[in-house]
């Protein structure tokens, strides 16, 4: 079982580790190995739509992130006053938020947006010549889909773990129903919602399906990345999805351990 459970990890991170190693190479070819470099970093960094790509990247993720964890805090926090059928009914559309795949939700948002603009578009160019296009805001609509329901989950399963007796107390003690949220119940959920935070601005940052179809004429990083390697695989490619592996990694290990505090400071 040992041998079994090693091969699985060598079949599921060999080829990232293989993307990680060329990035060094001093070669202009992806898998010619010519020497240790990080050249292909400098120019990677360098290269004016790579950066462009890049803020846009951030700028959306960011978005994204800080909606989603306002939006997902608060409907955890609907959600623990509803009870019943009402609940489970929540409980599985929350759920399908999650699992409905990345290409569903680009096509109906899509669908969505288009539909929109031509309803809303030619009042609005009569009227204060404004016409509504595809963007990045867009796609921080479609990015706080689904990652509203991740961020509700994470709180909601804090919520369930928060002793209740720190809320009754500060009831007792004559505190407003904001002043018990803001002093007690929040502090409480401070490490869910950072969590939250950064899963929703990795979810974003890495996503490319969903940005793929609503993004209009800006250029977000996966984008770049999938638009370059159309015409091959170069060590600057390499170099770009590395960079962006190690941010996802880092972020996603951030949360883990913010939870984990706050499970440890909860007990």
């Amino acid at each position: 079982m040992r041998i079994y459970a090693i091969l699985i990890y060598i079949f599921l991170y060999a080829p990232i580790a293989l993307i990680v190693g060329f990035s060094f190479n001093a070669g202009k070819y992806a898998m010619d190995w010519q020497g240790f470099s990080v050249e292909w970093y400098a120019k990677a960094f360098s290269n004016p739509l790579i950066m462009e790509a890049l803020r846009t990247s951030v700028f959306i993720a960011f978005s994204t992130a800080l909606l989603s964890a306002i939006i997902g805090t608060l409907t955890a926090l609907g959600l623990e006053r509803v009870s019943g059928w009402l609940r489970t009914a929540f409980d599985a559309l929350i759920y399908v938020a999650i699992m409905v795949p990345g290409i569903v939700i680009g096509i109906s948002t899509l669908i969505a947006f288009v539909s929109f603009f031509d309803l809303v578009n030619p009042w609005l160019t009569s009227a204060w010549s404004i016409k509504l296009e595809m963007g990045a805001w867009a796609v921080i609509a479609a990015h706080v889909l689904f990652n509203i329901a991740v961020v509700a989950l994470l709180v909601r399963a804090r919520l369930q773990g928060m002793d209740r007796s720190l809320v009754e107390a500060s009831e007792d003690l004559y505190a407003t129903p904001l002043g018990t949220f803001r002093q007690v119940v929040l502090p409480l959920l401070a490490p869910a919602i950072l969590a939250g935070f950064l899963l929703a601005f990795t979810f974003s940052f890495e996503d490319f399906i969903i940005a793929y179809f609503v993004a209009g004429p800006n250029t977000t990083l996966p984008i770049y990345v999938f638009s370059s390697i159309r015409r091959g695989v170069t060590p600057e490619i390499n170099a770009v999805g590395t960079v962006v592996l190690m941010t996802s990694f880092a972020l996603l290990i951030v949360a883990q351990l913010i939870l984990q505090r706050g499970q440890k400071t909860a007990r």
